[in-house]
């Protein structure tokens, strides 16, 4: 039997909606919520049963560890067995804020569901005025992986989370569209120097001016059969219906591309700067001016996600530099491509 989605707006009643998001999730629910980021589906992270109903609305394999989200710096003792004052540096200069540590965990306080059998864990402390009041009201930590059915576009606003999750989950807190647009960095500071496994809005560059060096591979070194120590390591993510291709932000070369597509009777949907949006692409989806990271950030996810809306065969996505925010956003773009490169 299907499950009834409440969409509830966390301004209106505030108090009363808040409450009934904690009622639920102590009840061993899942509600989503969002975040700076992108929207979350959580549930309580000590409570295994709870935890497995995220994996089943979503479709996400259960060796994709999840990130647990808590309300304030001091809770991290009550999960983490060693805090580093490495740790403790970035904790200071980035939280509340999109960054995701990976420590050792205690043993026997997460649900088992939460590491996937790791001896590390992920925690944030989210930067959002409703994602920080219903963690702070529940006193609990909530385990959260984006609100979108595995394998989709994150989402950024609430219908993103219903037109996924419709269904499966009972609850969603209303927030209005998220600001970043991408996941948190997720940093494992277990290693010496520490590693960026996951790049996003909180940069290397950033990092270093805090911590020191730090260290982002390319190319992560991940088997198929190992366990990934953060979300987004091992799996095909934020891809749309449409196959994607990645295109080198050049004018001629992506008209060149449009046309030889359409001569094999191809929908074109294009993803590129708003000075584009001459070409002769079948959709057009802006991702803002040219050479604004920020911008193509916040934009990337909702235009992935508008594709679907379109009768597209193919979708070409031009590239950005992996300076700064660049790298995360060429992270997903590559996740989102599988990796294929349109070529002449």
């Amino acid at each position: 039997m299907e499950t009834v989605c409440k969409i509830v707006d966390s301004n209106v009643n505030s108090q009363t909606t808040y409450a009934q998001a904690v009622d639920i999730l102590n009840a061993g629910e899942v509600v989503a919520f969002p975040t700076e980021t992108v929207y979350g589906l959580g549930a309580v992270a000590t409570n295994d049963k709870a935890v497995k109903k995220i994996f089943k609305a979503k479709g996400r394999p259960s060796d994709n560890p999840l990130i647990v989200h808590i309300g304030t710096k001091e809770e991290v003792d009550l999960y983490i067995e060693h805090i580093s004052e490495l740790a403790k540096k970035c904790m200071d200069a980035f939280w509340p804020g999109p960054l995701t540590l990976v420590m050792p965990v205690k043993p026997n306080v997460l649900a088992e569901s939460v590491t996937a059998g790791l001896k590390t864990v992920g925690i944030r402390m989210p930067d959002h005025p409703v994602a920080l009041a219903l963690l702070q009201q529940i006193h609990k930590p909530l385990a959260a992986p984006s609100a979108n059915r595995s394998g989709k576009p994150s989402p950024t606003e609430a219908i993103h989370v219903n037109d996924d999750l419709a269904g499966y989950i009972p609850y969603i807190l209303d927030g209005g569209p998220t600001g970043i647009g991408f996941e948190s960095t997720v940093l494992d500071v277990t290693h010496e120097p520490p590693v960026i496994l996951r790049p996003g809005g909180i940069t290397k560059e950033m990092l270093e001016a805090v911590i020191g060096p730090v260290v982002q591979p390319t190319k992560i070194e991940q088997t198929m059969e190992e366990t990934p120590k953060a979300p987004g390591m091992k799996y095909t993510h934020y891809a749309p219906n449409a196959p994607v291709y990645l295109i080198d932000c050049e004018e001629s070369k992506v008209q060149q591309a449009i046309q030889q597509l359409q001569a094999q009777l191809q929908k074109v949907a294009l993803l590129a700067p708003e000075s584009f949006d001459h070409l002769q692409a079948d959709y057009f989806f802006s991702i803002g001016e040219a050479g604004s990271q920020e911008e193509m950030g916040a934009a990337l996810y909702q235009a992935l996600r508008a594709c679907d809306k379109t009768a597209a065969t193919i979708i070409l996505a031009t590239t950005t530099s992996t300076e700064g925010v660049g790298a995360a956003i060429m992270n997903r773009l590559e996740k989102a491509a599988g990796g294929k490169w349109f070529t002449l």
